[in-house]
């Protein structure tokens, strides 16, 4: 990898729109093709050809995964300094004092009445219902006119409909669509157009299974979709704003409500120290962008520039500005 990591991209993106198979047909064309024109299978040997094969791999999915874990610990940072500015903008504003009576204050107090038979006993408090359960866990949509009738997200942060379902993270959107067939169906037999703004998803000869504007815009070089067991369409979608969680794939569907997302905690102990590194220095940004201070490179060329000026007071720099 390095600075040559995208040389190959509008070559690599030619032949993968070319394998209507999806990734598993593009990689069957990249071993077939070490196979015959290299010495990849019979030179190196098996073990090592294995391990060379799985380090790669391994490589470019803990890449992948620090990256999802940076933006969802961005966002996290960017809704915790959101909640303390409201909290701070709450107690900053008038307060309302309730004093007592200065008559109330000169009665002494009153004496515990003795218990009679008129004298009732605490009712003992009902335990909660399933039904009083899902209206608590209703009560946003109750509330807020914005979010009633929206759904709930599904375990994966995405939403459950009757022709496909479909998960999300900060990054990627991947839906599963069920393909109701009478027949083995082929990868030749699906219809999947991914355009930066639309997607359809069908067979040949049928009307689309889905079809719409979507709901943010992808990548489409890095989108894909796979057919499994000959009954599933599984396609990835890479968004291009990270930052925002979805409310639903295509536009005509139902909305979920993205305030009860629940995304999984990142865990920073988990990555090395070059990645960790590369982690807490996007969250460090991100914080001092929401706050308005300057990020670790405009640090870093404000203290250049200081270095500078001290090393030459000879020159005005009165109207220079650090940017």
């Amino acid at each position: 990898m390095g600075d040559n990591e995208e040389k190959f991209d509008a070559i690599l993106i030619s032949i993968a729109r070319q394998h209507e198979g999806g990734i598993e047909e593009l990689l069957d064309t990249f071993f077939g093709f070490l196979r015959r024109k290299t010495d990849f299978f019979a030179g190196v040997g098996k073990e090592k050809a294995e391990k060379m094969v799985l380090a790669k791999f391994r490589e470019h999915q803990k890449i992948a995964q620090a990256k999802i874990k940076a933006e969802e610990d961005a966002r996290r940072a960017e809704e915790e300094a959101a909640k303390k500015r409201k909290a701070k903008k709450a107690e900053s504003g008038p307060k309302i004092v309730e004093l007592p009576d200065k008559d109330e204050e000169e009665v002494p107090a009153a004496k515990t009445p003795k218990k009679s038979e008129d004298t009732k006993p605490a009712k003992e408090p009902t335990p909660p219902t399933e039904e009083s359960k899902s209206k608590d866990q209703d009560s946003d949509s109750e509330t807020d006119p914005e979010e009633k009738g929206k759904l709930r997200p599904n375990s994966g942060n995405g939403g459950d409909y009757d022709h496909y379902k479909w998960t999300q993270t900060l990054g990627e959107v991947d839906v599963h669509v069920p393909l109701k067939a009478s027949f083995p169906v082929r990868s030749r037999d699906v219809v999947c157009n991914i355009q930066q703004s639309h997607l359809t998803i069908g067979l040949k000869g049928f009307d689309p299974i889905a079809k719409g504007p979507l709901n943010g815009k992808v990548k489409v070089e890095e989108s894909f979709w796979t057919l499994e067991d000959k009954k599933l369409v599984v396609i990835h979608l890479e968004k291009i704003n990270k930052m925002q969680w979805w409310n639903k794939v295509i536009d005509s569907d139902p909305e979920i409500n993205t305030k009860k997302v629940q995304p999984e905690n990142s865990k920073l102990g988990d990555l090395d120290l070059e990645t960790r590194g590369m982690v807490e220095k996007m969250m460090y940004d991100q914080r001092q962008k929401e706050m308005g201070l300057p990020t670790s490179e405009d640090q870093k060329k404000q203290d250049m520039l200081k270095k500078f000026m001290e090393q030459h007071p000879e020159m005005d720099f009165s109207k220079a500005k650090i940017s």
